[in-house]
């Protein structure tokens, strides 16, 4: 019998598989789940082995090693009330945090507003050998990694995502008509910040997949152009995929929200070879991707919604997880984080029934 990592791994690359792992992905374990532990105390320790997901955090894991910011010192709390709380970051990031509903956090203002701005949070918060970046136990985790039985990740904060972080959407994609060479140093700058980190963790440990945050796409498509991905991410992501080559790391996946079936195309060519979370909201389509880019694998991929919507709702959202699963290379999990209009009953029924589609259903291709 297979293991959660080799599930994992065999799915996604299109190899064979006894059957796709049962993952949490984005699931309930987020905003929602604090009104649910009000209703069911002591639900937060006790939901995951209670659901029997596999695997660890998303169903795979995460090395806690730091690749965006380091060195930042305490955050400055600016305002605060019963329902937010204004604070910011050293690197003069300015966050208002809602402490209720679903979205709870909307940049005010960004760290970086110049070139100025940049050369100064490059010097003080992107050295790739502050050591602060490895936590104190990272001996003791690397002897974890090497036992264990599930997927782990190197990870990379985005080539678009990282400057986005940096300056907001807005600001980047006026930059790149009005100074690209600036974004294109950015992007690059970054890129070469995390290959220098992941030198010194793949002398140590064997990791299984390269995690890109993009969130590049928004229910319209894709934030910048086919020509623009081409030009200015492309050539970070041929040096991420050449560095996985070169480690025997085999998937580079990408998180990106909204309509990506547009990007698709162009991450395949560039060495992509998984996307997630193919939000249905936004119009993913599973069986369409599949059948025009075959060596793509989908994480993901099931309307969230339908969890608020009844289980009559749910069980055809199901049915569609059982179809997708025999497409080949698709792991069938919630398309975001649950919302709060979901309730625990619920959310507990879509997810044991998801757990018997898993089981029972085999990959044909």
């Amino acid at each position: 019998m297979m293991n959660d990592r080799e599930r994992f791994v065999n799915t996604l690359t299109g190899r064979p598989v006894d059957r796709v792992p049962f993952i949490k992905v984005f699931g309930g374990t987020n905003a929602v789940l604090p009104g649910w532990e009000r209703e069911y105390p002591g639900l937060r320790e006790r939901i995951d082995k209670e659901l029997g997901f596999e695997g660890a955090y998303r169903g795979w894991d995460t090395a806690p090693v730091n690749v965006r910011f380091s060195g930042l010192g305490p955050t400055e709390v600016l305002e605060e009330n019963e329902t937010q709380r204004i604070v910011r970051s050293t690197a003069g990031e300015v966050t208002l945090q809602r402490l209720d509903g679903d979205y709870h956090a909307q940049t005010l203002r960004w760290p970086v507003e110049s070139r100025e701005d940049w050369e100064r949070v490059r010097e003080l918060y992107l050295r790739a050998d502050d050591p602060a970046r490895f936590p104190d136990d990272w001996p003791d985790q690397m002897r974890r990694y090497r036992e264990r039985s599930w997927a782990l990740q190197l990870t990379h904060g985005g080539v678009y995502g990282f400057v986005r972080r940096l300056m907001g959407d807005e600001r980047m994609l006026l930059a790149l008509y009005d100074d690209p060479a600036w974004v294109a140093e950015m992007m690059e700058s970054y890129t070469t910040m995390v290959l220098e980190i992941w030198e010194g963790m793949v002398a140590e440990v064997e990791f299984d997949l390269v995690e890109f945050w993009e969130d590049m796409a928004s229910k319209n498509g894709a934030l910048l152009s086919p020509a623009m991905f081409r030009e200015f991410m492309a050539p970070q992501y041929r040096r991420v995929a050449d560095f996985a080559r070169g480690h025997g790391i085999e998937i580079l996946l990408v998180d990106s929200d909204g309509y990506t079936d547009d990007l698709a195309e162009l991450m395949v060519e560039v060495g992509v070879n998984a996307l997630y979370p193919f939000e249905v909201g936004a119009g993913c389509d599973v069986p369409g991707t599949r059948a025009r880019l075959p060596e793509l694998g989908i994480i993901g991929g099931l309307d969230k919604q339908c969890m608020a919507c009844g289980r009559e709702a749910m069980d055809r959202e199901l049915e569609k997880a059982r179809a997708f699963i025999r497409l080949g290379r698709f792991i069938p999990g919630p398309d975001h984080f649950v919302l709060s209009n979901v309730t625990w009953p619920d959310y507990k029924y879509f997810m044991e029934r998801l757990k018997e589609v898993v089981v029972n259903t085999s990959p044909t291709a």
